[in-house]
């Protein structure tokens, strides 16, 4: 029996992960987890260091045989160090603190330490953690304190002042990059977690326009064939009792326009599926108007088409948009023009495709106000608009229906989603 893996969890963002070894492999170990549970011992451990390393020269001064230091020393030696405990809590308060006791200890009689170990680690946290005016005020009160210190003390030289002002300035200014790495690295997190929001909202856009794409490509295939199969349906009954061979026409015109929707409309919802690859076919383009004409006339509608112009290959959009925009102007004559003449003329321009569809039916067109604002009209206009063109469509004042459309040839492909 295969021994079971260990789950691996991918990070998230600003969490930082390392692989450790366990009885089955590899498992996640979580250095953020880990420093946090460093950090809550570093600081103490640091203060107990400095506190021995600054009473050594007192210990030193009571073995030696000389006057023993008094009580009060050691307590000041301990009141520079325990605020050290705290020092990530609150940065610039400890480094008041520590300062106050540096600056009380060095004025002092008592022997000093090699390094004022408890100011410099201060001054270093302050400029590392507290808010950045802070840790500029804390800079300017150190360097004051260090001025009155030496000015103070009789004992303090030019070397003196040297030296204490290097090891301060140091201190200092190494909190200050680590700071600004910080920030930096704080910075670039932002960036990452606002960089991952926008790929999903761009994720989810792209979605939508998907679903838009389809419901567009839905709409014109079944309205065109349906529309088709009811004009058929209808005219089957009447067709059998007189011409009983256009009534068999009929149905197997029904059939065939059937099985055209089913499996257009199965290539467009396989795309939803994510349990099997889509079978994708080309999409329709200008070069299938021909047959899009003879399918409407089979459906008994009188469509007389001419081309002017040099046919030739159309960008993808504006070829698709040639052809839903013909069936669906079709579409509205095959279902509301009634008995009529429909005239299709597509103009090969130099910049733009121009298509008219004109008919003298007496039926009206209209869904909702004189121009029409029905869902085909809108699904229309939608596509002219993606390609940069422009559409009008409404009834004519002798009679029957126009659509006027001029698409670019030019279209931006970022505007394209069919």
């Amino acid at each position: 029996m295969p021994e079971p893996r260990c789950r691996r969890e991918i990070p998230r963002v600003g969490e930082v992960r390392s692989w450790g070894a366990c009885d089955h492999g590899r498992v996640p170990i979580d250095l953020a987890r880990w420093r946090a549970r460093i950090d809550r011992v570093t600081d103490p451990v640091i203060a107990v260091t400095v506190f021995g390393l600054s009473i050594l020269p007192l210990v030193h001064e009571a073995d030696c045989g000389c006057t023993p230091a008094p009580a009060w020393a050691y307590v000041l030696v301990a009141a520079l160090s325990a605020p050290l405990v705290v020092r990530r809590r609150w940065p610039f308060a400890v480094a008041l603190a520590c300062g106050v006791a540096t600056t009380s200890y060095g004025v002092s009689s008592q022997p000093d330490p090699p390094v004022a170990y408890a100011g410099l680690v201060a001054l270093y946290t302050a400029a590392a953690h507290a808010t950045r005016t802070r840790a500029f005020v804390a800079g300017g009160i150190a360097a004051g304190a260090i001025a009155f210190a030496l000015l103070v003390d009789p004992r303090a030289d030019y070397e003196d002042a040297v030296v204490t002002y290097l090891l301060f300035s140091t201190s200092w200014l190494l909190g200050m990059s680590v700071r600004n790495r910080r920030e930096r690295a704080a910075e670039l997190e932002e960036r990452a977690a606002a960089l991952e929001r926008t790929r999903a909202a761009e994720a989810q856009r792209a979605v939508v326009e998907e679903r838009n794409r389809i419901a567009r490509e839905l709409h014109d295939v079944v309205a065109h064939h349906v529309s088709v199969i009811v004009v058929q349906a209808e005219a089957g009954p009447v067709a059998v009792e007189r011409d009983p061979a256009q009534a068999v026409a009929a149905f197997d015109t029904i059939s065939a326009t059937g099985k055209v929707v089913l499996t257009e409309m199965r290539r467009l919802l396989g795309v939803l599926r994510a349990d099997e690859a889509a079978r994708l076919a080309p999409q329709p383009g200008a070069d299938l108007i021909p047959d899009l004409v003879a399918g409407v006339r089979a459906a008994g509608l009188d469509v007389d088409l001419s081309v002017t112009g040099e046919p030739r290959d159309l960008p993808p959009a504006v070829d698709l948009s040639v052809y839903r925009v013909l069936q669906e102007a079709l579409t509205n004559a095959l279902r509301h023009a009634g008995p009529a003449t429909v005239q299709v003329r597509v103009d090969y321009g130099a910049d733009a495709v121009r298509l008219d569809v004109v008919d003298d039916g007496a039926g009206a067109h209209r869904t909702n106000g004189a121009t029409g604002s029905g869902n085909g009209l809108l699904a229309m206009r939608e596509r002219i608009d993606l390609v940069g063109g422009d559409v009008t469509a409404g009834p004519r004042p002798e009679g029957g229906w126009a659509v006027h459309a001029s698409l670019p040839l030019d279209a931006d492909p970022a505007r394209m989603g069919s």
